[in-house]
């Protein structure tokens, strides 16, 4: 079984240049997500440069059955992962009780489900190769997030659930990294309905810049990695302003009163 570096959501932002970054430093890649020609485009670019060409498998993870069935698709073609990355995730914008119901729970079903399932099902071989878990989390994971509850609410759980594995992996030769980035201009903003205030752009990251953080992180077996100082400063900050003030900040900023 060849040993691979499988990234969720790389079609496009923050996973598309996470499979660059990869690649970069030698790894062979299996790219996931629904849109098949995008990763055909940058699996053609990473093949380009010289690197092996990615797998591609294209799978909707919002699909109750879609874990199993591209754990499957992955032994099918002799590969198995040494590094599992999951960055397929989306949010919305909006008061929680008036938003879609089935699109707030197949977020929760894709932010924490899938990653959840991704995360454990591959234990053995990420033990196998003392390979890694990149979760791509928020540094809203830091606090409640009124106008964006749910997607604040996954976030936040993605971050406790990858700091605990760090610990309970971490005897298994498995390093597990949580990648909080700040204000990352992708597609994202566009599916949430969320808009950046100006104050933003003092903390914004590029999406490669972020991907590269958070790969040095994993290399290094970092628990938790804030991308950015300015994001840095700001999660440091929280922790001495009461919860009650930091919503109200939150919710004015993703459109509240």
């Amino acid at each position: 079984m060849k040993p691979v570096a499988l990234i969720t959501g790389a079609s496009s932002g923050i996973g598309a240049d996470l499979a660059r970054v990869f690649a970069a430093n030698g790894h062979e890649l299996a790219l996931v997500a629904r849109r098949e020609d995008r990763l055909n485009a940058l699996a053609d670019e990473i093949a380009a440069g010289g690197r092996p060409r990615p797998a591609v498998l294209a799978f909707d993870l919002e699909r109750r059955e879609a874990a199993a069935s591209l754990a499957g698709e992955l032994a099918g073609r002799g590969l198995e992962p040494a590094y599992v990355v999951n960055n397929a995730g989306f949010g919305l914008s909006g008061r929680a009780a008036g938003l879609d119901r089935d699109e707030e729970l197949a977020m929760i079903d894709l932010n924490v489900r899938v990653l959840t399932d991704l995360s454990l099902r591959f234990v053995d071989t990420l033990a196998r190769h003392r390979g890694g878990i990149l979760n791509v989390a928020s540094i809203a994971a830091f606090l409640p997030g009124p106008g964006m509850a749910v997607y604040y609410a996954t976030k936040a759980y993605v971050l406790s659930f990858s700091e605990a594995l760090h610990r309970e992996l971490s005897g298994r030769g498995i390093r597990v990294t949580a990648l909080c980035p700040g204000p990352v201009e992708t597609e994202f903003q566009a599916r949430s309905g969320m808009t950046l205030p100006g104050a933003a752009r003092f903390i914004e990251l590029p999406a490669l810049e972020v991907a590269r953080i958070g790969y040095r992180a994993l290399r290094r077996g970092q628990r938790v990695a804030i991308a950015g100082t300015g994001n840095r400063i700001a999660v440091a900050l929280m922790r001495f302003v009461p919860n009650g003030l930091l919503m109200a900040a939150v919710d004015r900023r993703n459109g509240g009163a």
